[in-house]
């Protein structure tokens, strides 16, 4: 009898990763931009020919990046819209299942070893150390900000999937209210996403530069990371500072909000290629800077995910637990 072929696939509002599952193992994995497609269908057709698989998947587990209703799933910053029922009858699959990307990370965390993981923080403490049973909480910026908890339970741990990227965003100092006040003007309600993605980050800057009485010089988040990262553009530099500090900030807020004692990890598209600069940024001491609570937040553990493919490692992981 052929081994069952599954696809699986990690669709973000810029990149969607696909790979076969079979024999328990993930084979190689074929990225296509989502913009160069119109749907799912046409994605997950280029990728299968790209992939070329010797039997064809019945079975499809794919995560993306926006809420799951039912057996749809739509981009939040993107066209595609996902529905199982469509899906099967367009690709030939028996069963389709749809998952937000961020609960496929939170299923990654216990396949994800020493190398897949770098803690945050100058000073890194042996005391941070998570707290066995307690929550644990993800967040992580791309094209949008995904926001996940694993929470205790009484046979095994469950993923609450959120939408906590859109909450609103709060400043800490007047050089943040200036920030705040100059993209409400533009945008009128400013979420944590606004700022902590990949478009936000060049929207901060934007203001940073302004209010610094210069023009951008950098339109898109490569260009601007690369100008912050190599030191010749002071409102990079500082562009880059801000978001850290400010994602710190509101790792922080995620923690008391879920009691994350357990850790919190930090995931998404843009993170993993600034991961020296992020350690030395005021990330850590934004996380910790939480008045009576600092005591609370100083053991807790802040790593981030450099695994290439994360999320189909959890695909994998809860294709396994739940079946």
């Amino acid at each position: 009898m052929p081994a069952t072929v599954t696809l699986l696939a990690d669709i973000g509002g810029t990149n969607a990763r696909f790979a076969l599952l079979q024999d328990a193992a993930i084979g190689p994995t074929v990225v296509l931009p989502v913009a160069e497609h119109d749907t799912a269908e046409a994605a997950i057709g280029a990728a299968l020919v790209r992939l070329a698989p010797e039997t064809p998947p019945r079975r499809a587990l794919l995560a993306g990046a926006g809420p799951v209703a039912g057996d749809r799933l739509a981009l939040t910053n993107g066209t595609w819209v996902l529905e199982a029922a469509t899906l099967r009858r367009a690709c030939g699959f028996d069963r389709v299942d749809l998952v937000n990307d961020f609960e496929a990370l939170a299923w990654a965390l216990p396949r994800l070893g020493a190398d897949d993981l770098i803690e945050i923080g100058t000073r890194a403490s042996s005391a941070r150390v998570p707290l066995a049973g307690a929550p644990v909480a993800l967040l992580g910026p791309g094209t949008g900000l995904g926001v996940a908890g694993v929470l205790p339970g009484p046979a095994r741990p469950m993923v609450l999937v959120t939408e906590g990227g859109h909450a609103t965003l709060a400043a800490v100092d007047t050089h943040e209210d200036e920030i705040l006040q100059r993209l409400r003007a533009r945008f009128g309600h400013v979420s944590a996403e606004r700022v902590l993605s990949g478009q936000g980050l060049v929207d901060l800057y934007g203001v940073i530069a302004e209010l610094a009485g210069r023009r951008a010089q950098h339109a898109t988040t490569a260009a601007l990371t690369e100008a912050a990262v190599s030191g010749v553009s002071q409102d990079a530099i500082s562009a880059l500072e801000t978001f850290c500090a400010i994602l710190g900030g509101f790792a922080g807020n995620l923690a008391l909000t879920l009691g994350a004692r357990g850790g919190v990890y930090l995931g998404g598209g843009i993170l993993p290629r600034l991961a020296d600069f992020l350690t030395e940024s005021g990330f850590r001491a934004r996380f910790e800077a939480k008045g009576r609570f600092r005591s609370y937040l100083a053991p807790i553990p802040t790593r981030l995910i450099v695994h290439p493919a994360p999320a189909l490692l959890g695909l994998v992981h809860r294709l396994e637990q739940n079946g």
